[in-house]
């Protein structure tokens, strides 16, 4: 299983992937679901991907020299696109590409074809964009609407993102709440593990000193995973429980008529059943 996430923020890009893979409960194994392509002054790119790993990394080998045409025939390729929509198009053919070769002998062998990716970064030019892309190399573009893009294992991280995550957001706090997502999807499913990589990306620096790999006993990342625990339990606790019809309290927890005859028809049939 993965679990990656993207952010585009006014102040820049937030990229954060795990790298466990599991083929089964005595298979699991290590994979770097992050790839970085750069150049500095002109472009910063940024890949994660999720999905079947065969697939995977056969498009990020067909990408490097994956060509598409531009309207005058000219080879347009990830490192001469003008802007991040011509890129995510050569991504897509890459895609594609790959299916045209092994999507057949996949499903010879009852393999979906099945790969999901987050492409994003900037091209001198152009501000930055980030996309999602699918199976069938078509994409959608994040908005400040919907400003992340999580693909991957990624309900058990999506709560905190919701609450917390603007394009007015800086980039120290994205990549803080990125971690604690990761944090929260790797508490609940064992197969979505470190070491983690992180890249967060400044808006017109067209390069990145923010790159690293996160093992679980980095101290940062313990500290994180503490604090939230035990913050969230606190907050937690210190919630009031629930009281019911008849009980004295300023903010009493009454249920609807029609809502209890229903649960009491409920739980008569119960009895009746048993």
């Amino acid at each position: 299983m993965t679990y990656c996430v993207a952010i585009k923020l006014n102040a820049g890009l937030v990229f954060l992937s795990d790298s466990r893979t599991n083929a089964g409960l005595d298979r699991i194994s290590t994979f770097r679901k992050m790839i970085v392509y750069e150049r500095p002054g002109d472009r910063f790119m940024v890949l994660l991907t999720a999905g079947n790993l065969s697939i995977s990394q056969s498009v990020r080998e067909i990408l490097q020299v994956e060509q598409i045409p531009d309207r005058n025939g000219e080879a347009i390729t990830i490192w001469n696109a003008q802007s991040m929509f011509d890129a995510a198009r050569v991504l897509g053919s890459a895609i594609r590409r790959v299916y045209d070769y092994d999507a057949q002998a996949l499903k010879n062998d009852d393999v979906d074809f099945n790969v999901s990716l987050i492409f994003g970064g900037q091209i001198k030019g152009e501000k930055m964009r980030l996309f999602q892309i699918y199976s069938a190399g078509n994409f959608i573009e994040a908005t400040e609407a919907t400003p992340y893009f999580q693909i991957g294992e990624s309900k058990y991280g999506k709560p905190v993102l919701d609450r917390v995550i603007t394009p007015e957001t800086p980039l120290a706090e994205a990549a803080k709440c990125a971690l604690v997502s990761m944090d929260s999807t790797m508490k609940s499913n064992l197969s979505v593990g470190p070491p983690l990589d992180l890249v967060v990306y400044e808006a017109d620096s067209f390069s990145s000193d923010k790159v690293v790999c996160i093992e679980k006993d980095n101290p940062y990342y313990q500290m994180m995973h503490n604090s939230w625990g035990q913050k969230l339990r606190a907050v937690f606790d210190s919630i009031e429980d629930p009281v019911w019809d008849g009980a004295q309290t300023s903010t009493p927890l009454k249920m609807p008529a029609s809502r209890h005859s229903t649960l009491k028809k409920i739980g008569n049939a119960q009895d009746k059943l048993i």
